[in-house]
């Protein structure tokens, strides 16, 4: 699927603007688990958990430059998707497979995540009106999602927009306030307060093994900046979009992650209570008045920003899949403003049903949920950089002039980057915590591969020979 083929599918909204793909790209990496989850890594890992979300951020980094280079070679609806069956094209059996599961992967992390985050919102929700019953909030923060995601791709990108700005904005406001803080530079200070680093047990109290397990913690923190590359099948120019969006993640991830958590570390120690919520507590360390209020309203937005992303990458994800054939062609039908409206409408009744389960089976069935989905992300996170490395070298050979951004020192990162997304999921298998998720995660992989096994059945004799032919490009047609 290299080429002329790859141009946005016709049948969606070319409605996303170059401002939007920039704030989407910053939004999906910026999400609650910075503001929230971040504290648990600490808590475990003492000030050394910023060597933690250096690894993985690292990690995602490369990942992102890969998907660069791809999109920009080959835009096109499905992204990753297409990509992990277009690099195995010289074996369509081994293609098939790849494609399949990296489409349902990260359709069942996404859908996982709408579930997760209407909780989230609803919990945060009440703190300001306790007495509404959390399930009621959880279905009106679907609805009004849904809605936006129903209307059209645009609203979606303004919806996202906002709350990007709003987390953005927070970020660069907390990186700036603290950073002055922390120097010592605000009037009636007494010096630098960088102490806590070093304090009560030293940088890395616990040793080197909570800061790989933080490591394993903080990948599902940063997934999601590869939306941008979904998106980009719904833009007028998706090269030129993917490439700025994707370079604003790669600058600015190190800076918004690492820079932030080394502010809270030096404002919070790392084995008080307050560590739970990190950011309110650095603000109260400031004497910031309504800190709490003020960082509930802007984790409710990352919630909010959250459960948006994830209704349209949901969407789009299975919207792709019935194009292969890997999803019902019923899904495939879009509204007049180009809107995959079915696609979007499982994705939500998906989402209900895993809420109904938080409440009445909080302990099993989405207790299952929530511990997979990390695991898979990871799992598709190494679909894309085998991709990658088997595309790349095709590129090379037979289509030089579509590398128009290219990894850095391939194939040497890429290797790179497969190692460590494999050393994650080892060393999941030695660390306590994380050995429920990674059984969970293999467990889902494992039904996948029985569903792929029931469609292949089902399909046998049903897609004549050549019927992908139309989607590669002419010139890499001859191999």
């Amino acid at each position: 699927m290299i080429g002329n083929q790859h141009a946005p599918s016709p049948e969606l909204s070319h409605g996303l603007k170059q401002r939007h793909m920039t704030m989407i790209a910053l939004g999906g990496v910026i999400g609650a688990g910075l503001f929230v989850g971040s504290g648990v890594v600490i808590k475990s890992a003492g000030p050394a958990a910023i060597l933690s979300f250096l690894i993985t951020g690292l990690l995602v980094v490369l990942v992102m430059r890969m998907l660069g280079e791809l999109a920009c070679a080959m835009p096109g609806g499905g992204s990753f998707y297409e990509y992990a069956r277009e690099a195995w094209r010289d074996r369509p059996a081994i293609g098939q497979l790849a494609g399949f599961l990296t489409g349902w992967m990260y359709w069942y992390f996404w859908v996982i995540v709408v579930a997760i985050e209407a909780v989230a919102g609803a919990d945060l929700v009440r703190y300001w009106l306790p007495d509404v019953p959390s399930w009621s909030i959880s279905l009106v923060l679907l609805v009004l999602l849904t809605l936006t995601n129903l209307i059209s791709v645009k609203s979606f990108g303004e919806f996202e927009f906002w709350f990007a700005s709003i987390k953005v904005a927070a970020i660069v406001v907390f990186l700036f306030v603290a950073g002055v803080y922390v120097l010592g530079l605000t009037p009636g200070s007494q010096g630098m307060h960088v102490a806590n680093l070093t304090a009560n047990g030293g940088f890395m109290p616990n040793g080197f093994v909570p800061v790989l397990t933080g490591a394993v913690a903080a990948t599902g923190f940063y997934f999601g900046a590869e939306i941008v590359t979904i998106a980009a099948a719904e833009t007028a120019e998706p090269q030129k979009a993917v490439v700025k969006a994707t370079n604003s993640v790669i600058t600015r991830v190190m800076v918004f992650y690492v820079g932030s958590l080394l502010l809270v570390a030096c404002l919070v120690p790392w084995n008080d209570g307050g560590i739970a919520t990190p950011y309110v507590s650095a603000l109260n360390a400031m004497g910031i008045p309504a800190a709490a209020q003020i960082m509930n309203a802007i984790v409710l937005t990352a919630v909010l920003s959250a459960l948006n992303s994830g209704l349209y990458a949901s969407s789009r994800m299975l919207f792709a899949l019935t194009r292969r054939g890997d999803a019902p062609q019923a899904l495939a039908k879009v509204s007049r403003k180009g809107v995959p409206v079915r696609a979007t409408l499982v994705a939500t009744l998906f989402g209900y049903g895993a809420v109904v389960m938080s409440y009445v089976s909080p302990d099993q069935v989405f207790a299952f949920l929530v511990n997979s989905y990390g695991t898979v992300a990871i799992f598709v996170y190494i679909l894309i950089a085998i991709s990658q490395l088997r595309l790349r070298y095709r590129l090379e050979r037979e289509a030089p002039h579509l590398l128009k951004v290219r990894m850095w020192c391939f194939p040497y990162l890429t290797w790179l980057a497969i190692f460590g997304m494999l050393s994650i999921v080892v060393a999941m298998a030695f660390i306590p915590e994380q050995r429920t998720p990674l059984a969970l995660g293999i467990a889902s992989l494992c039904i996948l591969l029985l569903a792929y096994g029931v469609r292949q059945t089902m399909r046998k004799g049903v897609i004549p020979d050549g019927f992908f032919d139309e989607f590669v490009q002419p010139e890499l047609r001859k191999n």
